[in-house]
């Protein structure tokens, strides 16, 4: 048989006896791996006559996509709000813990705070490829706020609130310092001037999230008309749903949304932000666009006690309570264990809520969020019941569950 070497020098990787989460559904085949890259059987078998340099048993595991966590605040101690001198090995840790959760990307969150925190935290968050380090940061950070309604701030702190005045985007400019490492910007969309706003944003490249507002569904609409693609934790610091005005919540079912755009919302499906029977009911109404969110605080992964949000301090009471305000303690494997049971969806339903969705969103999905072919290789193996057994980037192994009762 030819060698593989005539095509690539790269070694085959062979991941045999598993399902894989291909075309939204679990299929029992192979999973090949080369140059970082998901490849095509056919195409090696049949044009280059090749085979497995490395073939890896699976055990039957379940093989889906790495998760992907477009809100983020923190983690084990690190706060990504905080302007500290070592911000960047707190940045360096929680992407590495964050491995073992199955999550392989992920935009670091920032909650309303001073202009100098923005222009001294933003210049420090490298776009970058995920690997044994941590999960990578693909897109850019996460800005949430300042630009958000007083009476839905939840836990951002009220001094540091700002509204667009003339000028609006260079307003917003001199708020930030800069977007060039910004993917994300949580804003209300009833705030006078939001329209050219979004509509700037947009233009730039830039995700614009609709969240902590009061915002109407006639608002909402407008500003989804002007290029608003998702909704902040759905549910959260926003007016409740109401049959006469059902509010930003309305954009689920609303017939005002342009032809071809679709609105993907966050929820945090911790069991405490979310009731279940919200949860079922969001996600009814519109499966295709829920993503799933930690929404996580300093203090996941740590011990009940005083921690930060930003220029806040709250206090977790038990492993998945937040106390005044909003965040979660929940890591991103367990919300999707969660939302899976909450809804009674399928397996493949609860792992594209935390894949494929937030790829979409941010428009990456033709590298991550899916297993087709020449698709990054970021991929977790899981249990039947969703637990993560290991964690690959660009297929190499940079997490593992240790074996039990050795």
């Amino acid at each position: 048989m030819p060698s593989n070497k005539s095509v690539s020098d790269a070694p085959i990787i062979q991941f045999t006896n598993c399902r894989i989460l291909r075309s939204h559904q679990l299929q029992r085949e192979d999973l090949w791996v080369r140059e970082q890259k998901i490849l095509n059987p056919e195409k090696l078998f049949f044009d280059e006559k090749g085979s497995a340099d490395i073939q890896v048993d699976c055990k039957d595991s379940i093989i889906a996509p790495g998760f992907i966590d477009v809100q983020i605040n923190g983690g084990f101690g690190v706060d990504f709000s905080l302007a500290t001198d070592d911000f960047k090995s707190g940045l360096d840790l929680v992407s590495q813990k964050i491995l073992s959760h199955g999550v392989t990307s992920f935009c670091p969150t920032l909650v309303t705070s001073p202009p100098s925190v923005y222009h001294q935290v933003l210049p420090q968050i490298s776009i970058r490829n995920g690997g044994a380090h941590g999960a990578g940061i693909l897109a850019g950070a996460h800005l949430e706020g300042p630009f958000i309604s007083k009476e839905k701030k939840g836990a951002h702190p009220e001094h540091c609130l700002r509204t667009f005045e003339e000028g609006a985007f260079q307003d917003l400019l001199a708020t930030y310092g800069s977007l060039e490492r910004v993917r994300i910007v949580t804003l209300a969309p009833e705030m006078k001037r939001s329209s050219e706003v979004i509509q700037e944003l947009t233009k730039q490249g830039i995700c614009v999230s609709l969240g902590h507002s009061v915002a109407n569904l006639c608002q909402a609409e407008e500003a989804v008309q002007h290029g608003a693609t998702f909704i902040t934790h759905l549910f959260n610091a926003m007016l409740p749903f109401h049959h006469r005005d059902p509010g930003i919540v309305g954009l689920l079912t609303s017939d005002r949304i342009p032809a071809g755009r679709r609105v993907f919302y966050g929820m945090i499906s911790d069991g405490i932000h979310t009731n279940p029977a919200a949860l079922r009911i969001a996600h009814r109404a519109h499966p295709k666009g829920l993503v799933l969110v930690t929404d996580a605080i300093a203090g996941m992964g740590l011990a009940p006690g005083r921690h930060t949000l930003g220029q806040q301090v709250v206090e977790i009471d038990g492993l998945n309570t937040y106390i005044a305000g909003n965040g979660s303690v929940a890591t991103m494997d367990t919300c999707v264990r969660h939302f899976q049971e909450a809804t009674g969806c399928s397996v493949e339903t609860a792992l594209e809520a935390a894949s494929l969705h937030p790829a979409q969103l941010l428009g990456i999905e033709h590298k991550k969020g899916t297993l087709n072919y020449d698709s990054d290789a970021d991929f977790l193996m899981l249990t039947d019941s969703l637990y993560v057994q290991a964690t690959y980037i660009a297929g190499e192994e940079v997490w593992r569950q240790e074996a039990l009762g050795m």
